[in-house]
């Protein structure tokens, strides 16, 4: 395994640096200040718009998709080190660069799996930055983290579907600009293998019969900048037979197709926040004094820093080999190694966020850091996309087999 930063990665690490330092920090107070004037919390700032293009005209765009057809055409071990710097900034960067999620797994289900009318209708406004999109399978009556428990139906009727269910905590569907969900639901309630009871469709926002019901709360924050986590109603909502993903009964894997490198990805920017607190650690503590030296000096702390450097430098290393193993023996080659960076890096960067907040004392808590909001992230993401127990349980069962 070569880690080293081939030289388009390094080309692409330098300008997206620049990138950062010119325009994205400079944009975050401007960001929160126009967000404070607008008619409604869920509009996007215009300095947001203002990133988009700017990084569209230096070629920072759509970096996470591998099809050269459709984006940059990077493998995931060259993106690893790209998303991990839009990771410091997650509220902005990877908007800007047309990589925010759920955006991201969406336009991979559309790109993989998408007849041709449906990526010139959907997938390329999304490819442009033009549209936003939302994924929706978590429901608040069932456990979705067994996804053979949702209960949405979805029954054909003529050359149409018609989809009733509530979800939940589905992300990005408060925004305006969000036009096209696909939703998860079960064509087949009472086929014999649960795994091919599932399948996707496309549902346009305007549909009649979907109701955006309200935002779902996180920790106390709405999450306005990745345009909320709704519940949603579908109430006998219809869309034609073609809005189908793929195939009837393929919705379970689909799922997991998008997941694995949606799981890679949040893991990468993980990486970037925990730079980002440690960087914030290391300020406060050469800028403090308590009892009468400074924090810096303070044997607690210094432990707290040099145990977040050893942190982070083993989660990159175990991140970039598992994008490594994507790369050359795919997903499901590296499935042990992904459900294990899922675990292993909410985790852990919880952990370093919250010796960073406790550095910061109120302040840390308080809304003139980014620390209180990076927490609620990342603890989030303890939960997203399959909680750590679903992955301690698979990961388990791997190693088991192995002596039986």
């Amino acid at each position: 395994m070569d880690f080293a930063f081939d030289a388009r990665t390094e080309e692409l690490r330098a300008k997206l640096l620049a990138f950062m330092d010119e325009y994205v920090y400079p944009a975050e107070p401007v960001a929160e200040e126009q967000r404070a004037a607008l008619a409604s919390p869920w509009d996007t700032p215009a300095v947001v718009e203002e990133l988009k293009a700017e990084a569209r005209r230096q070629g920072l765009w759509n970096l996470f998709l591998p099809d050269a057809e459709y984006g940059a055409g990077l493998t995931n071990l060259q993106y690893a080190p790209l998303a991990e710097i839009t990771g410091r900034s997650p509220h902005l960067a990877p908007t800007a660069t047309n990589c925010a999620a759920p955006d991201t797994g969406n336009m991979e289900v559309l790109a993989q799996f998408g007849d041709e009318r449906q990526k010139k209708q959907w997938l390329e406004p999304l490819l442009a930055g033009e549209i936003r999109s939302a994924f929706a399978m978590t429901e608040p009556e069932v456990a979705s983290s067994d996804a053979t428990n949702i209960t949405t139906h979805i029954e054909r009727d003529g050359d149409e579907y018609v989809i009733t269910g509530r979800k939940w905590y589905i992300s990005g569907a408060m925004n305006p600009d969000c036009k096209i969900f696909i939703v998860m639901g079960k064509t087949d309630p009472d086929g014999a293998d649960i795994r091919r009871q599932q399948s996707m469709v496309l549902v346009p926002r305007d549909t009649p019969g979907v109701t955006v019901k309200r935002a779902m709360q996180v920790f106390g924050y709405e999450d306005h900048w990745h345009g909320g986590h709704a519940e949603v109603v579908f109430d006998h909502a219809r869309v034609p037979v073609s809005n189908l993903v793929g195939e009837e009964g393929g919705g379970f894997a689909i799922a997991q197709a998008r997941l694995g490198p949606g799981r890679i990805h949040h893991c990468m920017r993980l990486i970037g926040m925990a730079e980002r607190a440690i960087e914030l650690m290391c300020r406060r503590a050469v800028s403090r004094t308590a009892f009468g030296k400074a924090l810096a000096q303070q044997g607690v702390v210094q432990n707290w820093i040099a145990d977040a450097r050893v942190t982070v430098e083993q989660l990159r290393l175990l991140v970039l080999k598992t994008a490594w193993l994507m790369d050359t023996v795919g997903n499901k080659g590296a499935h042990t190694e992904i459900q294990a960076i899922k675990i292993a890096t909410p985790r852990a960067v919880v952990g370093i966020l919250d010796r960073a907040i406790q550095l910061h004392g109120a302040g840390g808590v308080s809304q003139d850091f980014p620390l209180a909001e990076l927490y609620a992230s990342a603890r989030t993401l303890m939960l997203a996309d399959g909680p750590d127990e679903v992955h301690q349980r698979s990961l388990a069962r791997r190693e088991l087999k192995k002596y039986l």
